[in-house]
């Protein structure tokens, strides 16, 4: 049995015990320029209690570091968040079979950092997300660990009954 500490909560790995399930997501970063759209991918996986680790690991100044990250990670789920060329959720996807989702940032050439992301090649897909959207990418990263967590898909059905209450003020 390993136990590790991940943001401030015990957790144990490769345990029996019904129901515990230790998913994880890794968020990458192409530069720490990026930290302002991975704060908001921060803020819902802490409201949902879900657990991430973040890296800053570039496509092109880094690659063999990147792989590194990708092979050594627990992950369940990667978000890739990058600007300009935006090369990096499609070389996350190079390198495991696990989702990865691909978050456009703004910046000066907002369209090349889209198309970058959205226009994969046939065989590696990356799911994507609107630009600056790392609400979203944690939004969707949390349905795809609901998939084996029914906890997680009570805590997103709630959510969504949240936001609509908010529209529709009683």
């Amino acid at each position: 049995m390993i136990i590790k500490l991940v943001r401030s909560k015990i957790l144990i790995n490769n345990c029996s015990f019904p129901g515990l399930i230790d998913m994880n997501i890794q968020i990458i970063l192409g530069s720490e320029s990026d930290m302002p759209v991975a704060e908001k991918v921060k803020k819902i996986l802490d409201t949902f209690d879900v657990n991430y680790n973040i890296k800053v690991a570039s496509a092109h100044r880094t690659p063999d570091y990147l792989k590194e990250i990708i092979e050594k990670s627990n992950a369940d789920v990667f978000i890739g968040i990058a600007g300009l060329s935006a090369a990096l959720p499609g070389s996350i996807a190079a390198h495991t079979t696990k989702p990865v989702i691909g978050v456009p940032v703004s910046g000066k050439v907002n369209f090349d950092a889209i198309l970058s992301i959205v226009q994969m090649p046939p065989g590696i897909p990356v799911a994507a997300v609107g630009l600056d959207r790392g609400d979203n990418a944690a939004l969707l990263a949390i349905e795809i660990l609901s998939l084996k967590d029914k906890n997680l898909t009570k805590q997103l059905n709630d959510y969504r009954k949240k936001m609509r209450d908010k529209i529709i003020k009683k």
